[in-house]
């Protein structure tokens, strides 16, 4: 640090790579003192040999006084121990997360850090929108006005592949005021790094509250438990209970400032738009490009936020189910290690970001963590350790953590996981697919089989991945290259885990392991319409006592830890309550029984009264006569209804396009398709294991997808 001004040219944060040596062979100078981390080496030269191992003693001293818990190896090999008694919070969808982030960011009174793979400044965080006072960039330009620095971390895409517009975003929200920095990571020309993401969603304030998971503050992603189909405006208040919880206390009034003249705050806010001013007249929930679905079109003109880009009176929206989690205290501390880690990376890498109005930043210390300022509602303590998948490239160290833990918590399970994904590419073969989170399930529930012990899987996955495209027109080789690898996985050749399993028990494999996905219906323009809903959660839970919570998919690049950067969560219940498990009276953790009785009450559609019938997941009542049958249940009537894809209905390409060019009951007898549908309960789906079973869904070599390395895919 420059003594005159305060400005902090360069920063080493103790690692496990930490090290200090003295001498001219170590050093390369006669008096110097070499200081390394797994990312950087400084080596200051002294004017005496004394005064070098004077510097290396007290440096050593500083690091065993206040970075032992940087220094050493951690569980899972994790950069930070697990913290113990942190208060914590599940959300299930965005409504909760998005309303008790706009409190917290409300109640920022430092510093704000955000890390997000997609980025919209005109996000309304709460809903339906009455003015603009919860817009995101007009609550971040309130903080700064008040002095709060706010720091934000984008990924720069590679603009040929994806539509999500950073540099919009960084324009939009550099513009907002000059107490927000913005840095976008990596340069794709200087660092060859063209393949891999940033992928992990993070929001720190004061480094004291930090919420992580599955949500981008981007287009598409606030949806509640409705999980609505159309919005053509009118809409009744939609805040949920998972939304109400968070308080709104942190509101101020006449919290917005102006110059003396207000040229400045009409010039910086976003189209001419002041906190209050009165917006969303129509009351659509949905605004604008908010309102999409990407199978159907993917996302254009972003600078236009405002105006829609698919047809609401004709094309249904894409409901998006997320999981996301808030920690305090020393487990914040370390989220927001992480991004000051990256931060500090990506200023010292790209050139353009070296001037001092890009500032290193600092951690604070752990013996303040527990001085909370707020807390936010709702939470429990818990046993908390934060995990990352990181790489040289996107960090300057390297970290597997989340899949280590998700390794470790599968084979020690003891009667059951469930696991809610984006992405299911697993199994390795060692030339295509390494992570082997499938072969630790299979391993697992031959263990279970040779006991002759009750076991149970749960895994709910989207059921198309989320590529624009119609596979009926031929026009969906991105989508049918993730379904390669999914099938792959799950049922199709000798790796997956369906095959392995029949290998040893035949067809009693249906006892183990369940493969969902999710559906729903509507109206729209006089008709019954249907929509899948997209699972974006990176969730598993474990026992009804283990939580983890991310944003890592399972698959090679969100695992590995070379590829895409990716932050998670192990929540570990301390408060235990009385459940049942396997027949059997059981002490489930508080956090982990409520987040998953919450996840099969929606899948499932039960009431209050039927919900004693899914307490114990084990059971065969859970397992197979609710879960599994309703899952059958509600398929068979959308395919009666709908003729949905995908479906097992087609095997092939040509029964596909047959399906597609028909009508289905819904257009030809809209009634009693109604009346099939009344039927339905819950949203849960069996996945369609036989879809285009008779394909080979790998695209061709001359094509564009044929021409992407495989490990993008994967």
């Amino acid at each position: 640090m420059r003594p005159t001004n305060g400005v902090i040219s360069f920063v080493l944060l103790f690692d496990k790579g930490f090290n200090v040596q003295v001498g001219s062979r170590e050093t390369g100078a006669k008096y110097g003192v070499m200081i390394e981390n797994l990312s950087r080496t400084l080596i200051i030269k002294c004017s005496s040999y004394r005064q070098a191992c004077w510097w290396k003693q007290e440096i050593t001293n500083l690091a065993e006084r206040h970075g032992q818990d940087f220094l050493t190896d951690h569980r899972f090999d994790s950069f930070v121990p697990a913290r113990h008694a942190v208060p914590s919070r599940w959300f299930v969808n965005g409504s909760g997360y998005f309303s008790a982030v706009a409190d917290a960011l409300n109640q920022a009174k430092e510093e704000i850090f955000i890390a997000d793979w997609w980025l919209s400044p005109e996000l309304h965080l709460k809903r339906p929108a009455r003015n603009n006072h919860w817009r995101l960039d007009v609550i971040l330009k309130r903080k700064a006005e008040q002095g709060v620095r706010i720091f934000i971390l984008l990924y720069k895409e590679v603009g040929l592949a994806l539509g999500i517009n950073s540099e919009y975003s960084k324009r939009t929200l550099l513009a907002l005021h000059p107490n927000i920095t913005v840095m976008r990571h990596p340069d794709h020309v200087s660092s060859t790094v063209v393949l891999w993401a940033h992928h992990e969603k993070l929001v720190v304030i004061d480094q004291t509250v930090a919420f992580l998971g599955g949500l981008d503050l981007a287009y598409g992603r606030w949806d509640d438990q409705e999980y609505r189909l159309a919005d053509l405006g009118n809409a009744v208040e939609v805040d949920s209970a998972e939304t109400q919880e968070t308080s709104h206390s942190g509101q101020e009034s006449g919290e917005e400032r102006r110059d003396k003249d207000g040229s400045r705050a009409t010039e910086t806010r976003p189209h001419g738009q002041d906190d209050d001013t009165e917006c969303n007249v129509d009351g659509k929930i949905w605004l604008g490009k908010d309102y999409c679905n990407f199978i159907k079109k993917d996302w254009v003109q972003l600078d236009k936020p405002f105006e829609d880009f698919i047809d609401r009176s004709y094309t249904p929206r894409m409901p998006w189910r997320d999981v996301g989690v808030v920690v305090h205290g020393a487990a914040a501390r370390d989220v927001a290690r992480h991004f000051i880690q990256r931060w500090n990376f990506t200023k010292t890498v790209k050139t353009k970001y070296k001037p001092s109005c890009f500032p290193y930043l600092l951690p604070k210390s752990q013996t303040t963590a527990d001085n909370l300022p707020f807390v936010v509602p709702g939470c429990i303590p818990a046993n908390v350790q934060i995990l990352r998948s990181v790489e040289c490239w996107s960090a300057g160290s390297s970290e597997s953590s989340i899949y280590n833990a998700y390794l470790h918590v599968i084979r020690d399970s003891q009667h059951f996981i469930y696991i809610e994904n984006q992405f299911f590419i697993t199994c390795a073969d060692e030339r295509n697919v390494y992570n082997q989170i499938g072969d630790v399930i299979v391993e697992r529930i031959l263990k279970a089989h040779r006991a002759k012990k009750t076991y149970r899987v749960y895994i709910v996955i989207p059921l198309l991945p989320g590529f624009e495209g119609d596979l009926s027109t031929g026009e969906g080789n991105s989508i049918q290259t993730i379904l390669h690898f999914t099938f792959r996985s799950i049922c199709r050749g000798e790796y997956s885990i369906v095959e392995r399993l029949k290998n040893h028990m035949g067809d009693e494999w249906v006892n183990y392991v369940t493969f969902c996905g999710l559906r729903t219906q509507a109206e729209l323009d006089g008709k019954p319409i249907t929509e899948l809903i997209y699972i974006h959660s990176k969730m598993l839970i474990a026992d009804d006592r283990l939580v983890i919570i991310g944003s890592a998919n399972i698959n090679d690049r969100s695992m590995l830890g070379k590829r895409d950067s990716e932050m998670a969560v192990l929540v570990e219940d301390s408060e235990t309550q009385t459940s049942t498990m396997d027949g059997l009276d059981y002490q489930a953790g508080s956090f982990a029984l409520a987040l998953r009785l919450h996840c099969f009450r929606v899948h499932l559609g039960l009431s209050d009264d039927e919900m004693a019938g899914v307490q114990d997941p084990v059971s065969d009542q859970c397992f197979q006569e609710i879960w599994n049958a309703r899952a059958t249940t509600n398929a068979n009537i959308y395919d009666q209804v709908f003729k949905c894809v995908p479906s097992n209905s087609a095997p092939s390409l040509a029964d596909l396009r047959e399906i597609a060019s028909g009508p289905d009951l819904a257009t030809e007898n809209p009634e009693e398709a109604r009346q099939k549908l009344a039927r339905v309960r819950g949203f849960l789906v069996q996945y369609p294991l036989f879809f285009l079973n008779e394909e080979h869904l790998l695209p061709p070599l001359n094509c564009k997808e044929g021409m992407v390395p495989m490990e993008v895919w994967t």
